[in-house]
């Protein structure tokens, strides 16, 4: 039985992990932090649970087909509900759009700022869920690895058709003249890490996603997902080390030999990296690495993030269980973040407020509350800016609730770059791993082999298919057929 250790427990390591131990192999994970899920961890305090990542759960029939490849189903391992609005956005002078799950209510709603955008989002949705179904079910299942994956007539009309050569900004403003409704199709482009006149409008398909696949929540938190996976991993007999971190490789004859950790070295037929990708590149050394430092400086990295989790002893008017604070002006914010790589003058900011939606995350008659600023990668962070940050958003969520929120917090913690890197080796402390920008697609991506060990394999959100939970997900996948190729 060939010996497979994959390093972190992340959604692609553990996706990775159980596709190979459910076709044979013996599998094993090394996790550097005491618990696997990775940047989707929890930790609790005073009867409060905090999801320290992932909050958003779309594209549910990439979870569904996930388990269904093991013969499982995601009301196995939790219980999804719909959230309805999907999300609340709140606009200059207090303009409050509450997006409704029905998407007859919501085409109400678009005509209601715009006349005639009920219609025109049926059109921009009929090409949305084209570029979904050759995007989701075709494009992010190829491994990238050679151009020639790409050379054939239909992929070549797909791709024209799926608009990878044009800017979502454009194509977005074929459709809607609404400042308004621009901001909230934009929307959920920010998840891809780049600007929207940066962005191809081939990911319109996450419009789609949101409006009609919805959002949903899984009762108990979003780490109920990486509990649901780790119990499948070891339902097919993978065995999941935590608190071993990886601090090198042993290479002989172009071939991972064996992996050193801070408890020992370990033989290996393969392994697979689902760790930041920079960091174990450091760890090969320039005669094993893929990509010198020079490549990865070039790289337009997704935004890093200031994370505040508060535990609050009243609930909140007003809030929904997502909430999107647009209103400042997001051209000057994303300058910030894209252009100058500064902290933010006067920013926008995304609270959740999963006690909204589910009891069991909070004490009785107290609100969970996570607040989340995007912000430039590779800025120096500090007590004294995050406490900065701190006081304009409170400033901001007082008065848009209506009431005093500092008095009543019982529990208070900050997350920015260095607890990035110190947690997850992020490079640069980025949050969410590589822009989704043309240049950095597909066969641009960094690639999920590499290039001088035969045996030695990628995967996660700085290679193919990018960012996300569901792309992290397909990455495990796409990896784990790469690696069972290998050997056969």
């Amino acid at each position: 039985m060939k010996k497979i250790i994959v390093i972190g427990a992340g959604f692609s390591g553990l996706s990775t992990a159980t596709a190979l131990a459910d076709q044979g192999y013996e599998v094993e994970i090394f996790e550097k932090n005491d618990q696997a899920g990775g940047r989707a961890r929890v930790f609790s305090e005073k009867g409060f649970v905090f999801d320290m990542g992932p909050s958003w759960y779309w594209m549910p029939d990439i979870f569904e087909d996930y388990f269904g490849r093991f013969g499982k189903k995601p009301s196995d391992y939790y219980n999804l509900v719909r959230l309805d609005p999907s999300y609340s956005v709140i606009l200059a002078d207090e303009q409050i759009i509450n997006m409704p799950a029905s998407y007859t209510a919501l085409k109400l709603l678009f005509d209601s700022i715009e006349p005639g955008a009920g219609n025109a989002l049926d059109r921009f949705l009929e090409q949305a869920a084209y570029k979904y179904k050759v995007g989701i079910q075709e494009f992010v299942w190829k491994p990238s690895t050679k151009i020639t994956e790409f050379l054939s007539l239909r992929i070549l009309i797909d791709a024209l058709r799926m608009d990878v050569f044009q800017s979502f900004y454009s194509h977005v403003r074929k459709y809607f003249k609404s400042p308004t409704l621009l901001k909230l199709m934009e929307f959920p482009i920010l998840f891809l890490g780049a600007i929207s006149q940066n962005t191809p409008a081939m990911y319109s398909l996450m419009n789609y996603a949101e409006i009609k696949l919805g959002t949903w929540y899984p009762m108990g938190g979003m780490h109920n997902i990486v509990r649901g996976m780790v119990a499948l991993a070891e339902e097919k007999g993978v065995k999941i080390r935590t608190n071993m971190e990886v601090t090198g490789f042993g290479i002989t004859n172009g071939r991972v030999q064996s992996v050193k950790t801070t408890t020992g070295t370990w033989e290996a037929d393969a392994v697979v990296a689902s760790a930041d990708y920079h960091h174990v590149e450091e760890l090969l050394g320039e005669a094993y690495r893929n990509y010198d430092e020079a490549y990865w400086d070039k790289r337009v990295m997704a935004p890093s993030s200031l994370l505040f989790y508060l535990g609050i002893n009243k609930r909140l008017p007003r809030l929904k269980h997502h909430n999107l604070f647009f209103d400042r002006d997001f051209s000057v914010h994303s300058h910030e973040i894209y252009t100058e790589a500064s902290w933010p003058s006067d920013p926008l900011f995304y609270a959740s407020a999963p006690s909204v939606t589910d009891p069991s995350v909070a004490p009785e008659g107290c609100e969970n509350v996570f607040l989340l600023i995007p912000v430039a990668p590779d800025l120096v962070d500090t007590e004294e800016v995050r406490e900065k940050y701190f006081t304009q958003l409170m400033d901001r969520l007082e008065a848009y609730c209506g009431v005093s929120i500092r008095d009543s917090i019982v529990y208070k913690r900050s997350y920015a770059h260095r607890d990035f890197i110190g947690d997850y080796h992020a490079f640069k402390g980025n949050a969410y791993g590589l822009a989704n920008t043309l240049m950095q697609t597909a066969i641009l991506k960094p690639s999920l082999k590499n290039k001088h060990v035969a045996n030695l394999f990628y995967t996660g959100q700085l290679t193919v298919p990018g960012p996300g939970v569901p792309p992290s997900l397909i990455s495990g996948l796409v990896v784990a057929k790469e690696v069972d190729k290998s050997f056969n």
